[in-house]
């Protein structure tokens, strides 16, 4: 999935415009325009702020617009993912055209994409990865032309793939890691990974990932000469901006306050022999589920 955010100027000539793949707009401020499939057949559409619509691929549009903002998702969201979105049903795809489209759930994945722009893209590529799929099964299920339903698969990944899964990710968690490569470490196709990992696990692929980053950070973070930055980068995380605002928000304190806690928990039970409270964190260990 492509992210873009585009603007279209006001404009006293209409245009011919042809759209090469479908395509999800969400106005980002107020604005207009006017399309047609014929010069003399225009209708205006107005946008307010979080306002889409879903544009075919390969339609050729007379366009005219007026400040028009607005963040662009192409939905070639991948062919490829809207045809995994129909299990694998290739070539037999196709969105139709919707000028106002009112869906919470797109729009919300809509609106988390561009948060996530907003702020630097700091979650990487498997968050995009996530969303990319998300989309594609809402855009499937309401929007297809040609729609082949999504199947509801029983089960979920067997132990020893959750394990090849759970070995990979601790392999690779410094890296870029996508949807994709999880799903091919497995041997399964995006989008029934993505299904499967949910049912077994209770939380996404993105979800997982950065549970265990914590968990790894967790456990460097136990050196009191780890300092925060190396930790943050030896984890997988883009800055330690981000890496501490994941951190509040999941443990509920800093990165600094954290260990700090910690270490002064080990140190107090280190000088007393009678047995001590646990500290109100949970040990990585502990939270592991595989």
């Amino acid at each position: 999935m492509s992210v873009e955010v585009n603007i279209l100027e006001s404009g006293t000539e209409p245009r011919v415009s042809v759209q090469h793949q479908s395509a999800l707009m969400m106005a980002l401020r107020t604005g207009s325009l006017e399309v047609g499939s014929r010069c003399s057949e225009m209708k205006r559409f107005t946008f307010g702020a979080g306002e889409m619509c879903l544009v075919p691929r390969h339609v050729e549009t007379w366009l005219r617009t007026e400040d028009l903002h607005y963040l662009y998702l192409s939905v070639d969201i991948s062919d490829a993912a809207l045809a995994e979105a129909c299990d694998g049903t290739k070539g037999d795809v196709e969105l139709r055209r919707v000028g106002k489209l009112v869906d919470a759930r797109v729009g919300a994945l809509a609106a988390a994409v561009n948060a996530e722009r907003v702020a630097g893209f700091p979650s990487g590529r498997l968050f995009l990865d996530s969303v990319e799929q998300a989309l594609a099964v809402a855009l499937v299920n309401g929007y297809a032309v040609r729609h082949c339903s999504v199947q509801t698969h029983r089960g979920g990944l067997g132990s020893t793939r959750l394990r090849r899964i759970k070995e990979f990710v601790d392999a690779k968690i410094e890296d870029e890691l996508t949807l994709c490569e999880m799903a091919q470490a497995v041997e399964l196709s995006t989008a029934y990974f993505s299904r499967m990992f949910r049912k077994s696990t209770g939380e996404t692929p993105h979800q997982f990932l950065l549970r265990q980053r914590l968990e790894r950070a967790k456990m460097m973070l136990r050196s009191a000469d780890a300092r925060v930055l190396d930790v943050a980068v030896a984890c997988g995380f883009k800055s330690q901006q981000h890496f501490a605002q994941v951190f509040r928000r999941v443990c509920r304190v800093s990165p600094t306050e954290y260990r700090r806690e910690l270490l002064g928990h080990e140190t107090t039970c280190a000088g007393e022999t009678r047995p001590q409270d646990t500290p109100r964190f949970r040990s990585p260990e502990s939270a592991s589920k595989f």
